[in-house]
């Protein structure tokens, strides 16, 4: 996934700039008879090491108020309408940085022959202190060019109304979608 979705770029080690390190992050999904399901592996940033100011300036994503989830749940019922709810799988993984950032090459997964280079990220990894936020900005930004107008009062509702009287209301909570 971090390879086919452009996250980052093999590069010679800059000078002065901190490298942040990464891990791996295991977790065992179990059926409820208690048989292994899957397996998983998440490359995380070491996000604990970064300096405000210099590996980030904004880390705050709004996150839709339960009010707002409950609203729409309710508006969905009295009008009949389909309700759905989704989950962007690596979501933090589609946020573009803005801020240059350098992690080390992960255990296991060291080129060969490149054993000093690191890696220069474009999109956010797990861990990074920014990576909620540019998720945020990306999805938002998505929303934005597909026509969706904005809440004045809820940064996470989006409207989308079209001429045959068709509505479409979105509301997010970090990677969940309804």
């Amino acid at each position: 996934m971090i390879e086919k979705n452009n996250t980052w770029k093999l590069v010679d080690r800059p000078f002065g700039k901190p490298i942040i390190g990464v891990k791996w992050v295991y977790k065992t999904k179990l059926n409820l008879d208690g048989s292994v399901q899957k397996n998983k592996a998440r490359l995380v940033a070491k996000g604990y090491s970064q300096k405000p100011g210099i590996d980030y300036n904004e880390t705050f994503a709004p996150v839709a108020r339960l009010d707002t989830i409950r609203t729409l749940i309710a508006l969905a019922a009295q009008k009949e309408w389909n309700l759905y709810q989704l989950d962007v799988k690596s979501a933090f993984q589609n946020g573009v940085l803005k801020e240059e950032v350098y992690v080390e090459q992960p255990q296991g997964f060291v080129k060969e022959n490149e054993e000093i280079r690191v890696y220069k990220l474009n999109k956010a990894l797990y861990g990074l202190k920014q990576a909620p936020r540019a998720w945020y900005d990306e999805i938002d930004s998505y929303f934005n060019r597909a026509g969706f107008k904005k809440s004045p009062s809820e940064a996470t509702l989006y409207v989308k109304t079209s001429e045959d009287s068709g509505i479409l209301i979105v509301s997010l909570y970090v990677d969940d979608i309804v």
